[in-house]
């Protein structure tokens, strides 16, 4: 099971009911983050979410609206007892963005890792997750990012009998370990059947609608995408300004064949977004507004 919390949904500015742009996945006792702008540890502690078990943190681009939060994050996170080391990925420069933030946080009692990104296309695993960085179009270096939690196949005991493997080993390989013993080596794959379908999120926001977005996003279960503008009129500030608008978004999503869109990074400008949706879902049916505090349990399907 996969937690997905939209903490903000604002662009440029934070409103009342819109804290700046972030979104926070869970699963098996770890968190990540992607972007924390400003008033997400508000949004964080609006949603009833916890701050110490945040591991990763991934920023898409060094805007303040999607990284000023990060020094009052750092303080509470130390305030809340951390000790594990926080990664933080970003484009390049992030090492250098992070030092100056951290003026105003400097004693800490975790460590920072920083990992810079800096190919157009890079991969990360850690705690479970499948981080796929993707670069995208926008003013200054930016990426999007894809969260995926893979799943390995069913233990087949016709497997593991069919190559021998000693039933003492069995519960170790289907937990994923691989054993040495008696001078032969056995891997999980030896008692487990083909890869089932896992969860996939794809989070992408200041950008023009790039095809490698549409790839990078391919048969995700949810699909969370800049609508930065609703009005049909405004297609040219966002051509201007590097953002897109509700329907280029959803055009995306039907190409990706994604299972469910969430609009966010709404301009402030946006006061009665939900009036544009029937148009939006004209293109992609299963489109929805995201709001700060949306959330959903994705789960794995059965089989």
């Amino acid at each position: 099971m996969l937690d997905v919390c939209l903490l903000g949904t604002a662009g440029m500015m934070p409103l009342p009911n819109r804290w700046l742009t972030s979104l926070m996945l869970r699963y098996n006792g770890s968190s990540l983050l992607i972007d924390s702008g400003e008033g997400t540890q508000i949004a964080i502690k609006e949603a009833g979410l916890s701050f110490k078990p945040i591991d990763i943190l991934c920023v898409t681009h060094f805007h303040a609206d999607h990284i000023s939060g990060l020094p009052g994050l750092l303080l509470t996170m130390g305030n809340a007892d951390r000790t594990e080391p926080l990664t933080i990925i970003g484009p390049k420069g992030l090492t250098r963005v992070v030092e100056a933030l951290r003026t105003i946080a400097p004693e800490l009692p975790f460590e920072i890792i920083c990992r810079e990104l800096k190919e157009p296309n890079e991969v990360i695993e850690m705690n479970g997750y499948e981080i796929h960085a993707f670069r995208v179009q926008h003013k200054v270096v930016c990426y999007g990012y894809s969260v995926e939690i893979h799943r390995a196949g069913k233990f087949s005991v016709e497997r593991a009998k069919e190559q021998d493997v000693p039933m003492k080993l069995w519960s170790r390989l289907q937990k994923g370990e691989i054993i040495e013993q008696d001078g032969i080596t056995y891997t999980p794959q030896m008692v487990l059947g083909a890869p089932r379908k896992g969860l996939k999120v794809t989070y992408c926001t200041d950008t023009r609608p790039l095809d490698s977005i549409v790839e990078a996003a391919k048969d995700s279960d949810l699909f969370i995408c800049e609508g930065m503008y609703a009005e049909k009129e405004k297609l040219a500030k966002a051509k201007q300004y590097k953002h897109m608008t509700f329907y280029e978004a959803a055009d995306m999503a039907k190409r990706a064949n994604v299972q469910e869109l969430w609009l966010t990074h709404f301009s402030p400008s946006l006061v009665r977004p939900q009036e544009y949706l029937p148009e939006v879902q004209k293109i992609f049916p299963n489109a929805h507004l995201g709001k700060d505090g949306k959330s959903v349990e994705l789960v794995f399907q059965e089989e």
